[in-house]
């Protein structure tokens, strides 16, 4: 059975590697330690057909060391020990070099067990997977590893690796394949920067062409590629990025950026984070200098919920203009969070007696609700008063932003107080 075009394409050296020249460069790090002979234990982190794997095998190639591999998805224990006890065989008398791929899904116990076979320095370790490392692999392993981050790949890269894979498929083919207008560079970008799913997407084509006088067009690549382009999983890095930038875009007023980020959750069919985002940040980002933003993104993301997509984007690009737009305090968030910091450090005392529950029999003889004043019977409604525990009473974490809204309300607060307490 031949195999996937991909494969055959897929490079021998560091110079056929498409992209990551931020690693792969004549005098980057990555490239002087692989010129060097002398591998360390290697982690590659990134998306997936970027070339970790690729990279890996071209090191593994290069090494004097045996070459073992395994699949984090697959390996077992024993799988693993299987590997070290080839140390003591003639063909481990050099090293063993353990190509890892997956690493992530590895457990806890089966990562501990690879630990103690590389600390020796008899396993060298190269590991590759899309998922943080800095979550997902044993933290001992990574102490003894150095983490290199491979990025999507430009489309002008990937387009070179796109019109060569057109190129080898004639060759294997034997046809001559006709490359409509457009439709590499529509492959190199709808890819989203994985070279395998360009290389796929070509192959695909390919095969089509044959029934189609040998032509590929436009609209065959955008049938083939269709979404291939979003990098999204709920549960990885991406999801996390996005919702980041996403409030990040909010929080500084970019609302460009904010619906672009919206629009990739919303392509990827995930309606419920960007809706619980925006509810955080109408009170997190907005908060006091326009209270409202809260009640008007809880309406927006209800008629959402209940309209669902593709619908829904129209009332949540409302409340992303909105939030986008509207003046920004965040000292509600900075207030809450001082107080809970208190508590948690165990600043609480005793609650005031005067401020103590009064509605029961005995309550008086405890000394409760004793001397309370109710501030609805005094000028303003207030009334200088102890409120917190003696241990907190010059406390203040609440402090007035500098929007419209919030020092209007400082405005009222020193009329209400004027000459009868308390300065604000």
């Amino acid at each position: 059975m031949p195999s996937p075009l991909a494969d055959r394409l897929r490079p021998k050296t560091l110079d056929e590697v498409v992209g990551q020249r931020h690693l792969l460069a004549p005098g980057r790090v990555l490239r002087r330690i692989v010129e060097s002979g002398q591998i360390p234990n290697l982690i590659f982190y990134g998306p997936s057909g970027v070339g970790k794997t690729t990279v890996a095998r071209i090191i593994a190639g290069e090494t004097k060391k045996a070459l073992r591999r395994l699949n984090g998805t697959t390996a077992s224990t024993a799988d693993i020990k299987a590997v070290v006890e080839e140390r003591d065989t003639i063909a481990g008398m050099g090293g063993i070099l353990l190509y890892l791929d997956e690493i992530q899904y590895l457990n806890k116990k089966q990562q501990q067990t690879l630990l103690e076979y590389i600390e020796d320095g008899s396993v060298t370790l190269i590991a590759s997977t899309t998922e943080n490392p800095y979550f997902y692999v044993y933290n001992a392993i990574l102490s003894r590893s150095t983490v290199f981050e491979f990025k999507p790949v430009e489309p002008e890269e990937v387009r070179r690796a796109v019109e060569r894979a057109f190129r080898m498929a004639d060759e294997l083919s034997g046809l001559s394949t006709t490359v409509g207008e457009g439709v590499a560079e529509y492959l190199s970008s709808a890819c989203g920067g994985d070279v395998r799913k360009a290389l796929n997407a070509v192959e695909a084509l390919s095969s089509a062409a044959g029934a189609a006088d040998g032509l590929v067009t436009l609209e065959d690549a955008r049938e083939v590629a269709q979404r291939s382009a979003m990098r999204y999983d709920r549960d990885g890095d991406a999801h996390y990025d996005i919702l980041s930038a996403f409030q990040k875009s909010v929080r500084g007023s970019d609302e460009n950026a904010a619906l672009h980020y919206l629009a990739r959750l919303l392509e990827a069919g995930d309606l419920i984070s960007p809706c619980r985002r925006l509810l955080v940040m109408a009170s997190e980002d907005i908060g006091l200098a326009y209270p409202l933003a809260a009640a008007v993104v809880k309406s927006c993301c209800d008629s959402a919920m209940q309209l669902g997509l593709p619908e829904a984007r129209l009332p949540l690009a409302e409340a992303v203009i909105l939030l986008c737009t509207a003046p920004k305090s965040n000292s509600a968030i900075m207030a809450i969070d001082a107080a809970m910091e208190d508590v948690r450090n165990g600043k609480t005392g005793e609650i005031p007696a005067h401020l103590r529950d009064g509605h029961y029999e005995g309550a008086q003889k405890l000394g409760h609700a004793q001397g309370y004043r109710y501030a609805h019977n005094f000028p303003g409604g207030w009334v200088e008063q102890q409120y917190l525990p003696d241990e907190l009473k010059d406390a203040v974490y609440y402090h007035f932003g500098e929007n419209k809204t919030e020092q209007a309300a400082l405005e009222y607060r020193k009329k209400q107080r004027a000459g009868r307490g308390k300065q604000y």
